[in-house]
């Protein structure tokens, strides 16, 4: 087995990415409830943060801060994902299946790990999570995305509406 060298920094934080096998599935968008579910069941499990994150259909990209002296963030992401399948099993309009090694077909083995390094990188990857629906040409304008924390930093002042560009912007460059 192969030895990943990770960052392992107590009380850190971290951008992740998480994502699907099939990597032309929506999956994560029609079943986002059931995605939302087992992000709460990981943070009342194993307490962490995620200050921001945004749900694409094939991928999702989030800052976790761990707790003061928790360095463990793998098992987090272990939990979310297999609570994420187990949901899935449940349900008859998904088909899930197991390897030989019990593994479902739903996530790829791994995840891409960045430690955030100080608050410039906090805030490049903020501003990096919440363009994404924009980058993969999902939406228009940010606040047509639903599953962003982007909302949240609009309700709460943190950015504008329109941080990335709304109609009023695209009708005055389009005009010039």
């Amino acid at each position: 087995m192969v030895n990943y060298r990770r960052a392992k920094v107590a009380g850190a934080c971290y951008f992740l990415t998480l994502t699907l096998q099939d990597r032309s599935s929506d999956l994560l968008v029609r079943h986002h409830l059931e995605l939302g579910r087992a992000l709460r069941y990981m943070q009342l499990c194993k307490p962490c943060s995620l200050p921001a994150i945004v749900l694409l259909p094939d991928h999702v990209h989030m800052l976790m801060t761990l707790p003061v002296g928790d360095a463990d963030y793998s098992s987090r992401i272990r939990l979310c994902k297999s609570s994420f399948v187990s949901a899935l099993r449940k349900r008859v309009d998904v088909d899930v299946r197991l390897n030989a090694k019990g593994e479902a077909n739903v996530w790829q083995r791994r995840f891409w790990e960045h430690l955030i390094r100080d608050e410039q990188d906090f805030a490049a990857h903020v501003d990096y999570i919440h363009i994404n629906p924009l980058k993969h040409g999902l939406v228009e304008t940010l606040e047509d995305w639903r599953f962003s924390s982007f909302h949240r930093y609009v309700r709460a002042g943190l950015l504008p509406a329109h941080w990335a560009g709304g109609a009023e912007q695209r009708i005055v460059l389009a005009g010039e």
